[in-house]
């Protein structure tokens, strides 16, 4: 009998031993924590004077700019093109061949002159009643359709001449005497610079701060020194594709080269009081932007609506209130109405370095 049950107590120790091994460790899984709280790293929400200044890119413009094309068709016989040097306006820059509408035109001149010489004695001949009406009508008629053809020759020969529409630069020729040329063929370009135009674009949201009269500043080549400008004009439409306005303004000082880039800025309002957040503090949505706050220990989502950008920071306009604990590390974890756990409070200037 002893035999017998020897091997029955064993088992019955072992099963003991499991059962005391297995309540040890649900004992320790049940003392684990399950989804600790992230850790994030907070600011203080508060109102900040910013300069209230927008920055633009723009274009130098020239007051009058033109490439020089001649209207007909013909070989270059006269070229003057003072590259890069003042011209007066009407100054002959080019002409083109036209010795047969020359010929043309003494042809017309003088049967011209004939028709006005017989209308005039056929008109004393008509006053005496030497002559009937048709006669004289017919010579009146005459005079008209000869002086309509000297007047369609001149205008042919006027296009043969280039000139200076305007007193300007002359650019670079593009063409030498004997070249044939046609309508198409850019002979110079000329451009008034005693004058010079800034093109520059804002976005839309600025648009109402656009008034003609207003004056800009504008930096040409890096230059410390800023210029003036005077916005005389607006393209109607705003671009349908960038949402920007283009504006035009006149330069009041200041000397650039046509073409040159400049930074333009416009006081929109001057200094005002305002939220400022780190732009990784904000979430994308479909319906807008919302930053997290802490409340209570928990996280709070927040719809926002956000103004100017600076360099890592956006103007929020409304959404927070100053005082609100806004997460600026650890965003992406957090969960609304969730438990969060503060690292630590943040300077916003210690964010930027």
């Amino acid at each position: 009998m002893i035999l017998k049950r020897r091997p029955l107590s064993f088992a019955v120790f072992f099963t003991t031993l499991l059962f005391c091994a297995s309540c040890s460790s649900k004992k320790q899984t049940s003392q684990l924590p399950v989804n600790p709280p992230p850790i994030v790293d907070v600011i203080i929400a508060q109102t900040e004077n910013i300069s209230n200044i927008i920055e633009a890119n723009g274009t130098i413009v020239a007051g009058e700019y033109v490439e020089l094309h001649p209207e007909t068709s013909g070989r270059i016989v006269y070229l003057d093109v003072p590259e890069g040097r003042f011209t007066e306006q009407g100054t002959v820059i080019a002409r083109i061949y036209d010795l047969d509408l020359q010929a043309q035109l003494t042809r017309a001149k003088a049967q011209f002159d004939l028709s006005q010489k017989t209308e005039e004695r056929l008109k004393k001949l008509l006053d005496v009643n030497g002559v009937n009406q048709a006669d004289y009508d017919g010579a009146v008629n005459d005079v008209t359709i000869n002086k309509s053809e000297v007047n369609r020759l001149n205008a042919l020969i006027n296009k043969t001449v280039v000139k200076a529409p305007f007193s300007g630069l002359v650019g670079l020729r593009k063409l030498s005497v004997g070249a044939y040329v046609t309508s198409a063929d850019a002979i110079t370009t000329i451009q008034q610079v005693n004058k010079l135009k800034v093109d520059f674009t804002i976005p839309e949201t600025y648009s109402n701060v656009i008034k003609k009269g207003r004056t800009v500043e504008v930096e040409i080549n890096a230059d410390t020194k800023r210029h003036k400008a005077l916005i005389f004009a607006t393209e109607p439409q705003i671009n349908t594709s960038t949402r920007n306005l283009l504006v035009r303004a006149l330069l009041q000082d200041g000397s650039a080269s046509p073409g040159s880039f400049v930074k333009v800025y416009l006081d929109a309002g001057g200094d005002r009081n305002s939220i400022m957040v780190p732009a990784n503090a904000i979430i994308p949505d479909t319906k807008g932007k919302k930053v997290v706050t802490v409340k209570n220990g928990k996280a709070f989502f927040k719809e926002i609506e956000t103004g100017n950008r600076l360099a890592g920071e956006v103007q929020v306009t409304s959404g927070l209130s100053p005082g609100d604990t806004v997460v600026v590390t650890g965003v992406l974890f957090t969960r609304p109405d969730k438990p969060v756990q503060i690292r630590t409070v943040k300077q916003l200037k210690d964010l930027d370095q």
